[in-house]
């Protein structure tokens, strides 16, 4: 079970994060080759209290604002995009676990730095039973599961009438198996393998139907009447992923600002790569398009910390712009990074240099099915064309 001596409060957690930054860059390389994060990014985004950001202020957590979690894991990307994208993921599902019944929790919430781990892909099955559910299945893409304590395993199970229900399943790791099938070209140090249930019993609390959440309810009746626990989870997963794009494309603007001034531009005059027109312009493009997602990021971050002071329910049209917000944004990282490796030169595919791998990691991110950038569009398009947004996950 994780534990630490994180600080108590997350007054400075982004300062904390900062410092880390020369660990993290250090070790980006080796958890690329390892296809995870390293034992001691692991540990030092733990003693810094990462992963206490969204755990209740009643179990040691800090609850706090969606704009420190952003600027926090923002900086974790800056220096890592896998471990940037593990602890978004981890931090983000402590919230789902919050979520759930008050008796799951206890049992969940033993100590503040647990790691919680989680997806949404409903590729298992589960099966009623006396007092609980029996579920089998394998469940892919689990990020950082090699280091979780627990993991939100989805899974369908049948109503006996209708369309099967979606179920999120609080497990412990330790009654789940890894399957070490995490080879790919992006996040590739996420450690995103799939875990897999073997008629694992799981009991009635530890189960949360997606439904009911996605509408607003949920089990928990020590968090359910607070507005911090009242913000939609899947708005939050726009503005967790925001931060990974934004840390990756800040990074390669820093990255190219440096190699500008060390090489220049082969089989021309241009002895140092700054000194070229054709390089101003790249890098102001870059700049400006990188400037447009944080704004966008801004304007919906804002809109989602305003709710929980004064709480006011989204309409349909709210949560469909804030979706593709988050897909445009990480359209415009992505073209800053593509713009930023293509401006680079052969040099820069060293694995030794981040450019290319900020590059992979963007391209994968923007892979993701509820951030891809076009599906996201189509989504808000519909709604503004008074048609129904096709979609629940709003």
């Amino acid at each position: 079970m994780a534990g630490s001596s994180a600080p108590r409060s997350d007054t400075d957690l982004v300062a904390r994060v900062r410092d880390l930054q020369p660990l993290i860059r250090a070790h980006a390389l080796r958890a690329e080759q390892r296809r995870r994060v390293t034992d001691e990014v692991v540990e030092a985004l733990t003693d810094a209290g990462i992963f206490r950001m969204n755990v209740p202020r009643h179990y040691g957590g800090y609850q706090s604002s969606l704009r420190t979690q952003v600027d926090a894991l923002s900086e974790v990307s800056a220096a890592c995009g896998s471990a940037g994208f593990m602890a978004l993921i981890q931090a983000g599902c402590a919230f789902i676990a919050a979520l759930f019944a008050d008796e799951a929790q206890e049992e969940i919430f033993t100590v503040p730095d647990v790691r919680v781990g989680g997806t949404l892909i409903p590729s298992s099955k589960a099966v009623a039973v006396d007092g609980g559910y029996v579920v089998s299945g394998n469940s892919p893409f689990a990020t950082g599961c090699q280091d979780a304590d627990w993991h939100l395993l989805t899974a369908l199970a049948d109503t006996g009438q209708g369309p099967p229900e979606m179920l999120w399943l609080a497990i412990p790791m330790t009654e789940l198996k890894v399957l070490d099938d995490w080879n790919v070209s992006g996040l590739a140090g996420s450690g995103s393998n799939t875990v897999v249930a073997q008629d694992v019993h799981v009991p009635d609390h530890r189960v949360l139907p997606v439904g009911p959440l996605l509408a607003g309810e949920f089990a928990s009746r020590r968090n359910s009447a607070a507005p911090y626990y009242r913000m939609p989870v899947l708005l939050l997963f726009c503005a967790w992923t925001a931060a990974n794009a934004l840390g990756l494309a800040r990074a390669a603007l820093t990255e190219f600002g440096e190699r500008i001034h060390r090489r220049g531009i082969t089989y021309t005059f241009y002895e140092r790569q700054h000194e070229a027109p054709v390089t101003h312009l790249q890098f102001a493009e870059a700049e400006m398009k990188v400037a447009a997602a944080e704004l966008l990021t801004a304007d919906f971050v804002g809109l989602i910390d305003s709710r929980v002071a004064d709480p006011a329910p989204y309409t349909t049209r709210e949560r469909a712009r804030i979706r593709a917000q988050c897909g445009y944004l990480v359209r415009l990282c992505k073209e800053a990074a593509d713009l930023i490796g293509s401006a680079s030169g052969a040099s820069s595919l060293n694995r030794e240099v981040p450019v290319q791998r900020i590059v992979r990691d963007l391209n994968a991110l923007s892979l993701h099915s509820f951030v891809n950038p076009v599906a996201n569009l189509e989504l808000y398009g519909r709604v503004l064309s008074g048609l129904d947004a096709g979609t629940p996950f709003l």
